[in-house]
């Protein structure tokens, strides 16, 4: 029964500064028995400052000290940053690394919604991630990956019965109603566990940040393959520890049908 924890937090603009929140977040977590860690998309830098100069591969600097903070503890971490891409752009890359994994995925499903043009500045990934981690199958997604059934279901016919969901909630009317129905919705879809952590609400913990960037509303929860809420934060800086029981999933599957009765 792997024991997860979620990281909520408000990233700042500097790389090596952010490296600190990470770390004092894992030795949290690690101190209440977590074994996986997850932290927001956009932990390496927020949205609304020039991403191509802060990114960096999967084997540079800050994810090695990310691998490193991870190795120290014992744990497995998941955290967003930016890779270099083509053309001036960058990929929005989940690394996950810890407990023998060092490996990443890049957002497959680009923000261009809302009016935000997140494909302006980010090239799309277009492979599907999983790993195993404390006897369990994980797969990741990143926030507006959140809106694609497809992509969930995918994840849970190649094994997984955890999804992390790593995210910066763009902020807007409807938009926590929104964020709260879909983790639940793409947990029923698939009858994965959904782990789904945001970046906290700037407006509630005084960060400034460009109010045109999508730069998270808090609210981060974890929903069974039921569609039931386990546990779920406020909009503040907050810390939630849940354990999973990954056979929830397939009793869950095995009640709706939901994979196996699909036509199309």
């Amino acid at each position: 029964m792997p024991r997860i924890a979620l990281c909520q937090l408000n990233s700042g603009d500097d790389p090596e500064e952010n490296l600190k929140t990470v770390r004092s977040g894992v030795e949290g977590a690690a101190a209440a028995g977590a074994r996986v860690v997850v932290f927001p998309e956009a932990t390496m830098a927020r949205f609304g400052r020039p991403l191509a100069p802060v990114a960096q591969p999967l084997d540079g600097p800050w994810a090695s000290a990310v691998a490193s903070i991870a190795a120290e503890h014992d744990v497995l971490v998941i955290a967003g940053m930016f890779t270099p891409a083509d053309n001036g752009r960058v990929r929005n890359t989940l690394l996950v690394t810890g407990l023998g994994q060092h490996l990443g995925y890049d957002k497959i499903h680009l923000y261009d919604a809302f009016g935000f043009a997140e494909s302006d500045t980010v090239a799309p990934g277009s492979e599907v991630v999983t790993f195993s981690a404390e006897g369990t199958v994980f797969g990741v997604a990143t926030c507006y990956d959140l809106r694609f059934p497809e992509l969930f279901r995918r994840l849970a016919d190649d094994g997984a019965d955890v999804v992390a969901v790593p995210a910066s909630w763009g902020a807007g009317a409807g938009k926590r109603e929104q964020w709260e129905v879909l983790v639940r919705a793409r947990a029923l879809d698939s009858g994965c566990w959904v782990a789904a952590c945001g970046q906290a609400d700037p407006s509630v913990t005084g960060v400034e940040v460009n109010p045109k960037a999508p730069t998270g509303i808090g609210y981060s929860l974890v929903a069974d393959g039921f569609g039931r809420v386990e546990a779920q934060a406020g909009a503040g800086v907050e810390m939630l520890v849940v354990d999973v029981e990954p056979e929830v999933a397939g009793k869950a599957r095995t009640a709706t049908g939901a994979l196996a009765n699909r036509r199309l």
